[in-house]
C-alpha cells in the first residue's frame, strides 16, 4: 500500500480555508499549515488568527507563521517537513525559487479567475468593476513570477448583473477546492500536464483600497454600478450627503440627467442620482452610525434628507 501524498498547505482568508476543508476530507496527509501572522483587527485592535489558522488548530495540525519565506531558517524547516507537494490559496506571501523547489511533486496554487486575465491580489473584485462575463478558479503550477505558472485545470462560472464581489467570491470558494482535489490526484497519477499562459492576454488585478471605492459621480452609471457591486461587502462604496458618510451597498442603472451627484428624485423604490453618463437608482444605503438599509425604510424615516437638488459628493472620512 502506497504512503498518502504529505501535503503542507499555505493560506490566510476564508477562501483558502475552505479549500483546506476539502483537503482534510481527502486522502491525503495535511502534515503542516502555513498562514500569515495574527493581524490586529476590530475595534480593538486585538490580535486576530487567520481563518486558515482557525481552522488548522481545530484539527491539531502544526501551524507555522513565518513573516517572511527568503531566509534561510525558514527554508530549512518546510524543508524538514519533506513534503510531496505545496498547495497554496491566497496566502500573501512570495515563495522564492528555492521554496518552489522543495516539495517532490512542485507548488500548485488555486487562483481565482480564469489566468492569465486578473492575475494578483483582487482577481474577483476586478472582474465584477470590469464588467466581465465570466470568471472561475484556475489551478496552476507555481513560478517565481506573479501567477504567472502552466495552468493544470480551470472551472469556469457566469458573473451575473446581480453578482457582488461577495456572491462572486462565496461561489468560487466552493468551486476551487474540488478543482484542487482533482489536480493532486492527476497530478500524482502523472496525468497532468499544464497549459503555458498567454503572457498577452494577462491583466493584473490590483489590491483594493477604501480610496477607490470614493464614488466620483462624473463617471458613467455603467461603471459605478459596477464599482458598488464589485466592492461590496469591502471596501463598500461611499460618498457623502450633506458633508456625512454615505455608504451605498446596492444601486441600478435608471435613466436621467443633472449634474454629477446630484439628487433627481426620491421614493420607495430608490434614491436617484445623476452620474456623468445617466443615473443611478441607490437601492441600499448606509448612514453614519446605522445600519445597512433598503432605502425604501430610510426614505419612511428620515426622507427629509434626500431633498431633490442637494450634491452628493462632499468631502469627508468614512470608517
Amino acid at each position: 500500500m502506497t504512503e498518502p501524498l504529505r501535503i503542507v498547505f499555505a493560506g490566510t482568508p476564508e477562501f483558502a480555508a475552505e479549500h483546506l476543508k476539502a483537503l482534510l476530507d481527502s486522502p491525503y496527509e495535511i502534515v503542516a499549515v502555513y498562514t500569515q501572522p495574527d493581524r490586529p483587527a476590530g475595534r480593538g485592535q486585538k490580535l486576530m488568527p487567520s481563518p486558515v489558522k482557525q481552522l488548522a488548530l481545530e484539527h491539531h495540525l502544526p501551524v507555522l507563521q513565518p513573516p517572511t519565506l527568503r531566509n534561510e531558517d525558514a527554508q530549512a524547516e518546510l524543508a524538514a517537513l519533506k513534503p510531496d507537494l505545496l498547495v497554496v490559496v491566497a496566502y500573501g506571501l512570495i515563495l522564492p525559487q528555492v521554496v518552489l523547489d522543495i516539495p517532490r511533486l512542485g507548488c500548485i496554487n488555486s487562483h481565482a479567475s480564469l489566468l492569465p486575465r486578473w492575475r494578483g491580489a483582487a482577481p474577483i473584485q476586478r472582474a465584477v468593476e470590469a464588467g466581465d462575463s465570466e470568471s472561475g478558479v484556475t489551478v496552476m503550477r507555481m513560478e517565481a513570477g506573479l501567477d504567472t505558472g502552466p495552468m493544470l485545470l480551470k472551472v469556469t462560472t457566469p458573473i451575473t448583473g446581480e453578482d457582488t464581489g461577495g456572491s462572486l467570491h462565496d461561489r468560487l470558494a466552493e468551486m476551487g477546492p474540488p478543482a484542487v482535489v482533482q489536480a493532486i490526484a492527476a497530478l500524482a497519477a502523472g496525468t497532468l500536464d499544464g497549459e503555458v499562459q498567454d503572457d498577452s492576454l494577462a491583466t493584473y488585478a490590483h489590491k483594493l483600497n477604501k480610496d477607490e471605492a470614493r464614488i466620483d459621480w462624473s463617471r458613467p452609471a455603467v461603471e459605478l454600478e459596477r464599482l458598488v457591486r464589485a466592492f461590496n461587502p469591502w471596501p463598500i462604496c461611499h460618498s457623502t450627503l450633506n458633508g456625512e458618510a454615505l455608504k451605498v451597498l446596492a444601486a441600478s442603472l435608471t435613466e436621467g440627467q443633472g449634474a454629477p451627484g446630484e439628487i433627481l428624485g426620491a421614493s420607495k423604490d430608490g434614491l436617484i442620482v445623476a452620474c456623468g453618463a445617466q443615473a443611478l437608482c441607490l437601492t441600499r444605503l448606509q448612514l453614519p452610525g446605522g445600519k445597512a438599509l433598503n432605502f425604501s425604510d430610510l426614505f419612511n424615516s428620515r426622507r427629509e434628507k434626500f431633498a431633490v437638488g442637494t450634491v452628493l459628493g462632499q468631502t469627508a472620512d468614512v470608517q
